[in-house]
């Protein structure tokens, strides 16, 4: 076989690899809080991610995406070498999927965007020079360790010290959540929509504005907070049905009713999250061997589409990875960092979706994963500091840190053998 050939069956494998690694880390990240606070088991939680994930990837995962800048390197040291784009973007697929594949290992939920970023500015430094990256990008990126975190604490922090205030710990948990629940329902899905539509339909290229997405947003959410209403007095009228020989067992069984009607808006979370980071995060997690395809077949482009059979293998790897490795960083995200109950697993869900709408509309830096993570760790300290794990968010922390760097000098090490090699 031609070095051409070598490349293009290499690209391919390292898509496939990297989509697994996708699925076994930042899948697992997005399902652990529902698993750790049980309402879903593992079995069912690979089920729904998997159909809500292949979903939004094939209904409308399919848009355009840059090919190697994305405001990370300067392309133009590259637009006479075609072989050297591809040796490089192969290079960084294999760089990004090993480092995810030993954070996976250690249960540690990393960023892949940022595995993909740092193995691109290994490309660009050792092919085009320090000043073919872009380095304010970087900059940002490094930015959002702190932002990212912080933000989706103090939401996560503040969401459940509101639920535990009016509704856990009420005279009567089942008349509070009764009272409070339509109203908590209206601003919770008004959010989901709106993660949808900034997020999970971006590559539909439907562009609302927020004067357009806003009310949109809201009527659905006003929707389901009328609907609501019938479910919430029926659960009212079983607690107060419900015989108990002491208040505390009385209360008990009411914490426990309300806790059945977190579990379920949990569900709903974990489906909106799972098709929005299928539809959106899909084809960057294949660009690079869309591009691949592209440089071979066309020439170097700034855009290229990422065509179905490409979209398969992404969606493919990533719901396999999820089923095969994800519950190592599950088990970090549900049950290490803290222990979660739907109530606490759905306050961090819900202000990590809250922040990264927010926080994306706003121009901040953020992460996906990181803000997760800030959410869980809010949850743990609204219970008490000695509630967090600290060795493991320790362990966490330093993940974050190493990506960038990591995958930079292994990418750059993997282009420099490819280079010799061609």
């Amino acid at each position: 076989m031609d070095a051409s050939t070598v490349l293009l069956v290499t690209s391919t494998v390292a898509g496939l690899y990297m989509a697994w690694n996708i699925g076994a880390n930042d899948v697992g990240n997005a399902m652990g809080t529902s698993v750790g606070s049980g309402a879903l088991t593992l079995r069912t939680a690979l089920i729904v991610a998997g159909i809500f994930e292949f979903s939004g990837a094939l209904l409308v995962g399919g848009s355009v995406t840059k090919t190697i800048s994305n405001g990370i390197i300067n392309t133009q040291a590259f637009e006479d070498n075609t072989m050297l784009v591809v040796a490089g973007m192969t290079g960084c697929l294999l760089a990004a999927a090993i480092w995810l594949h030993v954070a996976t290992f250690f249960g540690w939920p990393v960023s892949t965007t940022h595995s993909i970023v740092g193995a691109v500015v290994g490309f660009g430094w050792v092919c085009g020079g320090f000043e073919a990256v872009h380095w304010s990008t970087i900059s940002n990126i490094a930015a959002s360790w702190i932002v990212s975190p912080l933000l989706g604490g103090a939401l996560g922090y503040g969401c459940f010290m509101l639920i535990k205030n009016r509704i856990l710990d009420a005279d009567s948990p089942s008349a509070a959540m009764k009272r409070w629940g339509p109203v908590m329902v209206v601003p919770i899905f008004t959010i989901l929509a709106l993660s949808l539509i900034y997020k999970g339909l971006k590559p539909l290229k439907l562009d609302f504005s927020p004067q357009v997405a806003v009310p949109i947003a809201l009527a659905v959410g006003v929707a389901a907070g009328l609907i609501s209403i019938p479910f919430l007095n029926g659960l009212a009228r079983r607690a107060d049905r419900a015989e108990s020989a002491i208040e505390q067992s009385q209360s008990a069984r009411e914490v426990k009713n309300v806790e059945r009607v977190f579990l379920v808006l949990q569900i709903f979370t974990a489906c909106f999250v799972a098709f929005a980071h299928g539809s959106n995060d899909v084809a960057n997690a294949v660009g690079p061997l869309a591009a691949v395809y592209s440089a071979m077949r066309d020439g170097l482009q700034g855009e290229v589409e990422v065509p179905m059979n490409i979209l398969l293998i992404g969606a493919g790897g990533i719901v396999i990875g999820l089923g095969t490795y994800g519950y190592k960083v599950m088990e970090t995200i549900g049950r290490e960092i803290t222990e979660l109950t739907p109530s606490r697993g759905f306050s961090a869900e819900f202000s990590a979706a809250a922040t990264i709408v927010f926080a994306s509309k706003l121009g901040l830096p953020i992460s996906t994963t990181h803000t997760l993570v800030g959410s869980v760790i809010g949850v743990g300290f609204a219970r008490s500091f000695a509630a967090i794990n600290l060795p493991v968010v320790r362990g966490i922390f330093a993940s974050w840190l190493i990506t960038v760097p990591f995958t930079a000098l292994l990418s750059a090490g993997m282009v420099l053998i490819l280079k010799v090699l061609l």
